[in-house]
């Protein structure tokens, strides 16, 4: 058995990798490895060691030996502004000892801004919010930590990530020297976010079952587009980028959000560009087919998702001219809020389904991490290092932490019963997911519960079904029960010169897919010049694009086996 990043045999039972009823001392046994040499990479932790716990384990409360502060990237959300009244900030200091000290950034460009203020040295300690790959830009200049060396002072994270079987997955965060620069969030089961949302009574009132592949999608629409002939029965609102994404996996390629690098494996060891297979054609020209069906609202396809002049998706599905549409289990809320209005309350039901299959079978997204955190390499000369790691361990990945960001203080905002469910009091409301409307305190906005900073992060199945609707539970059980993950897309981690030229690279070539992905669903361009759109992207220099990715891919599998 290995440690979470894979690195070498842990000389633990497995009674005590999963109770985890061993010391912090006995998890730096779990770190040794060949690229490390063992131990800590940093010599002797004693003088980074102030405030630390003796014996920090899995499932227990982190508290300083002594009170310190810790700098923290706070992203700033237009509509969820930081008030002096949190009491997030209040009750970690109480519970922890550590005063989170926030630089903050807005979510406009947040992204942006962020790098600038690492590339600059001038990020805090903290930079939350990271998801898997955005570090890769920052290896190579030290501006952050190796969290590799280090995981073995995070009881918590091994435990978890060991319990809910995501070590393969943890592997294939090495970069190209062998080390992982980021600690992610863990889903205990990951769901595709973003699928379509039905009016599952006017499927049922034409004769359509929930569709369970994407030819089965078509006949519902157009047996909706008979009974409406003035609908246009399937909108995305994401610029089309939601669809694609979620759809792809069903023909085995890759679109929209999750384009990513746009690499997929080739069936014989080696990658292959997405955008010019014989899948990624197949999925263009259905959906080319359901436009010309007039089956797709084509604004939806071009407009974000306050629809521009024509109006929003929700307004169209509560008017009855769109009955399917992308959304996540937040859009299911706000599509059910403006029927409602317009259609009256219980008159109709919205479904969140799982994402249809295809040709490739009934596949979804392959199973993925959630945001989590990098650190500033400055705080390795922290003489609060250790404690740090512990805190962090502790906030991110310890359960009884999980809850309280999410809900609050235990009798104090919520309570728990003896079958674990937990109940929101009914003076206390979180708007975000529709619970307790009445309520004159919301968790999120008025005390920082359930901030999108740190909440949505680590869950526990049981955690992500305590604040969502039953309908959404029902949506978990669905994938689970009748999908299957993709398997993960082969990692071809890039060393500095191969990351700035693969940029160079990769810029274009994904403008020219996505503008033409577009023009050929939409009928701006007719599918029999995708030949010469292949031709298009072999003269921007695909080919030298396909070898530096193949060229680090092959060198990835010497390296790790």
């Amino acid at each position: 058995m290995s440690d979470a990043f894979g690195r070498g045999p842990l000389r633990a039972s497995r009674r005590q990798v999963l109770g985890y009823s061993v010391a912090a001392a006995g998890l730096a046994v779990a770190g040794c490895s060949a690229e490390t040499g063992g131990g800590d990479p940093e010599g002797d932790l004693a003088s980074k060691s102030k405030g630390a716990m003796e014996g920090f384990a899995a499932d227990t409360q982190f508290k300083a030996t002594e009170p310190f502060t810790l700098s923290v990237l706070w992203t700033d959300w237009p509509d969820l502004p930081v008030k002096d009244s949190w009491t997030f900030f209040k009750e970690i200091e109480k519970r922890t000892g550590v005063t989170l000290e926030t630089t903050h950034i807005p979510f406009s460009d947040a992204t942006e801004k962020r790098n600038l203020l690492i590339s600059a040295g001038d990020a805090p300690s903290v930079i939350p919010l990271v998801y898997t790959g955005e570090e890769e830009s920052f290896v190579s200049s030290g501006a952050i930590l190796p969290m590799s060396d280090y995981v073995q002072h995070m009881p918590n994270f091994n435990k978890y990530v060991q319990e809910w079987d995501l070590a393969e997955m943890i592997t294939r965060l090495k970069q190209s020297d062998g080390k992982s620069y980021m600690v992610p969030g863990l889903q205990e089961v990951s769901v595709p976010v973003f699928t379509v949302i039905i009016r599952k009574d006017v499927f049922d009132e034409v004769g359509a079952a929930v569709p369970q592949t994407w030819d089965e999608m078509r006949t519902a629409l157009l047996k909706i587009k008979q009974k409406y002939p003035d609908s246009k029965p399937l909108a995305d609102g994401f610029e089309g980028q939601s669809l694609l994404n979620y759809a792809s996996h069903a023909w085995g390629a890759r679109a929209g959000w999750g384009f990513g690098d746009g690499m997929v494996d080739d069936g014989a060891g080696g990658l292959k560009y997405t955008a010019t297979s014989p899948e990624y054609k197949q999925m263009v020209e259905y959906f080319r087919g359901l436009v010309a069906d007039d089956l797709v609202d084509t604004e939806s396809m071009t407009a974000s998702n306050d629809g521009g002049g024509g109006g929003s998706v929700a307004e169209k599905f509560a008017n009855q001219r769109v009955f399917a549409a992308s959304g996540s289990a937040g859009t299911a809320i706000e599509f059910a809020q403006a029927l409602a209005e317009t259609v009256g309350q219980g008159k109709f039901e919205v479904l969140q389904i799982a994402p249809p299959g295809g040709p490739a079978g009934q596949v979804v997204e392959p199973r993925n991490f959630w945001n989590g955190f990098m650190l500033n390499s400055e705080l390795r000369d922290s003489e609060h290092f250790l404690a740090t790691l512990q805190f962090l361990d502790w906030l991110y990945y310890n359960p009884q932490a999980r809850e309280l960001i999410r809900w609050g203080v235990e009798g104090e905002t919520y309570t728990k019963g003896a079958d674990g469910k937990i109940t929101l009091k009914p003076e206390y409301s979180l708007d975000a997911y529709n619970l307790n409307p009445k309520g004159k305190t919301d968790l999120q906005k008025d005390l920082g519960w359930s901030n999108a900073v740190f909440a949505d992060s680590t869950e526990s199945r049981a955690l992500k079904e305590s604040y969502n609707a039953p309908e959404f539970v029902s949506y978990i059980d669905a994938v689970l029960t009748s999908r299957k993950p993709r398997e993960p897309y082969p990692p071809a981690p890039l060393n500095e010169a191969e990351l700035e030229q693969a940029s160079l690279m990769a810029t274009p070539l994904k403008d020219t897919v996505d503008t033409n992905t577009l023009k050929f669903i939409l009928g701006d361009r007719d599918i029999a010049e995708w030949d010469q759109y292949v031709a298009e992207l072999e003269g921007q220099g695909l080919q030298n694009y396909l070898d530096l990715l193949n060229g680090a891919r092959k060198r990835f599998v010497e390296q790790n086996g």
